[in-house]
C-alpha cells in the first residue's frame, strides 16, 4: 500500500473518528484503485490524472459492481485526492468536477406494524440469553439505533430512570435517544436477570466490563452475532429481516404515527435532513386513509 493511502486512512481514523468498518471499506476501495493505477503505469496514487480516474470507474462498472458500490468506491477516491491536495502531496485534484455515478434511490425496507408485533411477541427462550435477545430486538426497533451503535453500548449509557440512551454514531458523534415501554422493560429485565449470569462466565482474559450486550462467554457481542440473532428470530416469525430493517421500521412507523421530521432526524443521528426525508416516501397509505376518513368531500355518498 502506498504511504499516501496509509496517511489518508490514518487521517480518517484520528481526525474524523472513522469506525473500523468504515476504514476497512476505504482500504479495500483504495487498494482496488491502486491496482488500476499500477496497470496504467502510475507510480504513486497522488500523481493520478483525470483519465486514470475515469478508467477506474469504467473498470468498476465493467466488473459488474452494483451502482451503489461504484459510487462508494469513487467517493473514496475523491476523498483521497482531496486529502492529497490539502496535505501538499499533489497540486491538482483529478476528481474535481467529475460527477459521481448516479445511483437509483432505493427506498428503505420496513416491516409492517403487525409484523413488528409478531416478531416481538413471539416466545423467547427462558434464561439469560433469551432475555438478552428480546432486549436487543426491542432496542433496535424501539430506539432506531444502528447495529454498530447497539454493540457499542455500555451499561453506563442507559439511563432507564430518565428514559434515555446515549449513543455514539458515525464519526463518534454522540446523541441521546429515548427509551420507553417494552424496550425499557426488556433492558431492565436483562440487566437484572440476564447480563449478570452471562458475565459470570467471563474468563480472566476478558477485560471489557462495561459492555451492555454480551455473549455466552461474557464478552461484548459483535455485529455479526447481532445479525445472526435478528435473522433467527425473524425466521421464527416468518419474516426475512436484518438489524437495519428494524431501524427503517422504527423511522417509518414513527412518521406514520405523526412524528416531526426534525425530531426523527435527531433520533436517527442523520447529519442531513435529506437522509431522513427518504422515509416520507416509504408508505403513504396511511395518508390516504386519513384523508378518506376526515375530508368531508373525500367520499361520494
Amino acid at each position: 500500500m502506498d504511504p499516501s493511502i496509509r496517511d489518508f486512512l490514518g487521517h480518517l481514523a484520528v481526525e474524523r473518528g472513522a469506525s473500523a468498518h468504515t476504514l476497512d471499506a476505504y482500504r479495500r476501495d483504495l487498494v482496488r484503485y491502486e491496482e488500476t493505477l499500477a496497470d496504467r503505469g502510475v507510480t504513486a496514487p497522488p500523481l493520478a490524472r483525470r483519465e486514470d480516474v475515469v478508467e477506474h470507474q469504467r473498470r468498476l462498472v465493467a466488473a459488474g459492481f452494483a451502482p451503489s458500490t461504484v459510487e462508494r468506491n469513487m467517493a473514496a477516491v475523491r476523498s483521497f485526492h482531496r486529502f492529497c491536495v490539502r496535505e501538499g502531496l499533489a497540486e491538482l485534484d483529478p476528481t474535481r468536477g467529475l460527477p459521481l455515478p448516479k445511483v437509483p434511490v432505493r427506498l428503505p425496507d420496513a416491516i409492517s406494524v403487525e409484523e413488528a408485533e409478531r416478531l416481538l411477541s413471539q416466545p423467547f427462550p427462558e434464561g439469560p440469553a433469551g432475555l438478552r435477545d428480546r432486549a436487543i430486538l426491542e432496542v433496535l426497533y424501539g430506539c432506531g439505533v444502528r447495529v454498530s451503535e447497539l454493540v457499542g453500548l455500555d451499561v453506563a449509557d442507559v439511563d432507564l430512570a430518565e428514559g434515555l440512551v446515549r449513543v455514539f454514531g458515525k464519526g463518534s458523534k454522540e446523541r441521546v435517544v429515548p427509551i420507553a415501554g417494552y424496550a425499557a422493560r426488556a433492558v431492565a429485565e436483562y440487566l437484572d436477570h440476564g447480563r449478570p449470569f452471562l458475565r459470570a462466565k467471563r474468563s480472566s482474559a476478558q477485560k471489557d466490563r462495561s459492555a451492555l450486550f454480551v455473549n455466552q462467554r461474557g464478552g461484548r457481542l459483535t455485529r455479526q452475532a447481532v445479525f445472526a440473532i435478528v435473522k433467527r428470530y425473524g425466521a421464527r416469525a416468518g419474516i426475512d429481516i436484518h438489524p437495519h430493517t428494524l431501524r427503517h421500521s422504527f423511522a417509518t412507523h414513527m412518521l406514520q404515527g405523526g412524528a416531526d421530521l426534525r425530531s426523527l432526524q435527531e433520533m436517527l443521528g442523520h447529519a442531513d435532513i435529506a437522509t431522513t426525508q427518504i422515509y416520507t416516501h416509504v408508505d403513504r397509505s396511511h395518508l390516504v386513509e386519513e384523508y378518506l376518513s376526515t375530508h368531508p368531500r373525500a367520499r361520494m355518498r
